[in-house]
């Protein structure tokens, strides 16, 4: 199988699209040329060649009319790329993936790295330093180098594929911590508290799946020689707390938390009063109870 890009100075759209079809389609000649004859004669031809015929696998978007997302965002070379040969893309990626993850996993990087590279390269957005897209182009060799167009190229995609791949492996695993949450939430006696038995990014999975009624989660540290209860924000990435813990238990650790907040073995309660912890699920589960009862009389829920 021939496939077919730009020589020359090459962008992230154009080497992030090779990575793609690497891992979707595995060994094929890639060859990098603006030769009309070498372009007609290929199998896949993306970011170059003035067409967008996906039935063809032509993929270039540098035309009047040029493909765009449902949103009207352009697309560039790796967006129409990853629409078409991501989700095979993920297998490669993720040795095993579940099938019922590869949907979320693929929206997840498509509308994160894809889509960003997308608006960089069609000029729809602003990348300032550190931007991705400028981070790949800086792999193209200096005026002053020996260094070939062609190896240059090499080098991005090595770089391009290690962003790629840890990416989607993050929102693989962000995926099953979601489906984790989920379960968890199922089985939950109360749909205010649900128990998880392991250290996991939990808020996603409420804010996206409707745990509307969700304030506490509570989960074991690192080591699970202590559990925690957290409360949870009123909104992602926020500060504030649905129902915060009660007042009377803030800042204070060990004896002194334990007998204020009527357990054997509590640990601490954070000062703001967004955390607070015990040495056991149960007492920690019971601090849960006891923060909805003080949130219920003081009128906060």
């Amino acid at each position: 199988m021939k496939v077919v890009t730009h020589s020359g100075t090459f962008h992230a759209d154009d080497v992030f699209a090779s990575v793609v079809l690497r891992a979707a389609l595995g060994s094929f000649d890639l060859v990098r040329t603006r030769d009309t004859d070498e372009i007609a004669s290929a199998d896949i031809v993306f970011d170059v060649g003035g067409i967008y015929d996906a039935d063809a696998r032509r993929y270039d978007h540098h035309m009047r009319d040029l493909p765009r997302r449902e949103s009207g965002t352009p697309y560039s070379s790796v967006g129409l790329v990853w629409r078409d040969y991501g989700r095979k893309a993920l297998e490669a990626f993720i040795p095993g993936i579940e099938a019922d993850a590869v949907e979320m996993v693929w929206q997840d990087i498509d509308s994160g790295i894809i889509l960003s590279i997308d608006q960089a390269d069609n000029g729809v957005a602003s990348t300032s330093p550190g931007h991705l897209s400028l981070l790949i182009e800086a792999f193209n060799p200096t005026w002053d180098s020996a260094q070939s167009f062609d190896d240059a190229f090499a080098e991005a995609a090595d770089f391009a594929r290690g962003i790629l791949v840890r990416s989607c492996r993050q929102a693989h695993a962000e995926a099953q911590a979601i489906a984790f949450v989920m379960a968890a939430a199922r089985k939950a006696k109360d749909p205010r508290v649900i128990v998880l038995d392991r250290k996991l990014p939990w808020e996603k999975a409420v804010f996206e799946s409707g745990l509307n009624d969700l304030l506490f989660v509570i989960y074991p540290n690192e080591d699970s020689t202590s559990w925690y209860c957290r409360t949870v924000p009123p909104e992602p990435n926020s500060f504030g707390q649905r129902l915060s813990l009660p007042e009377a238990w803030r800042g204070l650790q060990e004896e002194a938390f334990s007998e204020v907040a009527c357990i054997p073995d509590g640990v601490f309660c954070h000062p703001s009063g967004f955390i607070c912890g015990a040495r056991s699920q149960a007492s920690t589960f019971k601090l849960a109870e006891q923060a909805i009862a003080e949130g219920r009389r003081i009128g906060a829920i």
